[in-house]
């Protein structure tokens, strides 16, 4: 359902790509959280965890329950999907399916802090993936039942990356909490992130080289073409496969000087990620389960698509985005951003960036 990776260019510049895929087109939201914004996370029965933003950023949200008919939620309602902060710190939630299960037993004398909020916790106030497993060792952490997905256990886990081109994963597995080191940068969906890291073992003939000649017996083959180096990949758009492939695209694709032309190899890149309506679809009895949302039904059979994809220029502080109904990104500049001291909130599809018609240049 989703596929985030690590691109680090020539000079060890970070950048993150990330495709968003689910069957049903989700009223996302654009915020940004200025400095000193003060928020909470509460969890029943558990003292409430309360900090002030110690960073601003910039994310992808959405609300934990539906709002009302054209209330735009606040800085306190909004569950970062996909952000990044002004001191290089980025966060992702991907799908996760296997994250609901018994909890280990917790201090209820302890403040906890719910999983919905971690990524306006850590984007909030750390800087660096060595701050954040430091800041988990001590946190306590609870996967609750979110409202606007009917009451399901927050069905995700959790990405994050720095400037430094440091990675980690954030995982509640039956309910157990893991945090993994990323030596690869790249996540995926469920099996376990340990579980793809052991299946890598098995591609380990994988290459960029193209191997366009060879003999059998006394006949000469030649491929026609450039590109068999790219059979040995896997094929399908299920979460392994991804990964096998996403870990394939951050390894070879062309390291770039220049950081626009970096962001420009990620768009690229992503393209192999992106996945039309229709491409897959699960009808009832044969195909997969689906998140559904509170107030939006599924009236046909179910497809997965890609609802949006960004790329993330950690160097710069620089976020790009496009949403399903359009081919190009849009800019947005965290480093012009981050003096700003309200919070601000936008809907996704006000930011779509239109197709350029340069017809009158050979009028």
């Amino acid at each position: 359902m989703c596929t985030s990776l690590l691109y680090l260019d020539a000079k060890n510049r970070a950048y993150v790509g990330r495709t968003l895929e689910l069957s049903l087109e989700l009223p996302y939201l654009l915020a940004r959280f200025p400095k000193n914004t003060s928020l909470n996370s509460a969890v029943e029965g558990y003292p409430p965890v309360s900090w002030e933003t110690k960073y601003a950023m910039l994310a992808v949200t959405m609300p934990s329950s539906a709002p009302m008919s054209g209330e735009m939620p606040g800085a306190q309602q909004l569950k970062v999907i996909e952000g990044l902060n002004e001191a290089g710190l980025s966060f992702s939630v991907q799908s996760y399916s296997q994250a609901g299960g018994p909890q280990p037993e917790l201090s209820q004398q302890k403040a906890a802090l719910s999983a919905m909020d971690l990524g306006s916790y850590l984007l909030g106030q750390y800087a660096t993936v060595a701050e954040v497993k430091e800041a988990l060792s001590n946190l306590q952490i609870v996967v609750e039942r979110v409202p606007i997905l009917g009451g399901l256990p927050m069905p995700f886990h959790y990405a994050v990356h720095d400037a430094s081109g440091a990675s980690l994963v954030i995982e509640f597995h039956r309910g157990e909490r893991s945090v993994y080191d990323n030596p690869v940068g790249v996540m995926t969906n469920a099996p376990q992130f340990s579980w793809h890291l052991t299946n890598l073992n098995n591609y380990t003939y994988l290459s960029n080289v193209d191997r366009s000649r060879a003999r059998f017996l006394n006949f000469d083959a030649v491929q026609p073409g450039a590109g068999i180096s790219k059979a040995g990949l896997p094929p399908s758009d299920s979460s392994v496969d991804r990964f096998i492939r996403a870990v394939y695209y951050a390894q070879f694709a062309e390291k770039q000087t220049d950081a626009d032309k970096a962001v420009q190899m990620v768009a690229h890149i992503m393209n192999n990620f992106d996945r039309p309506r229709g491409i897959a679809i699960d009808p009832p009895q044969e195909g997969s389960e689906h998140l559904h949302v509170q107030g939006l039904a599924m009236d046909s059979i179910p497809t997965e698509f890609t609802s949006w994809t960004s790329i993330t220029d950690i160097d710069r502080r620089r976020f790009y985005l496009r949403d399903s109904r359009g081919m190009n990104y849009v800019c947005l500049d965290l480093s012009e951003l981050s003096a700003a001291s309200q919070f601000a909130v936008v809907p996704m599809n006000q930011l779509s960036a239109p197709v350029t018609d340069v017809s009158k240049q050979l009028a």
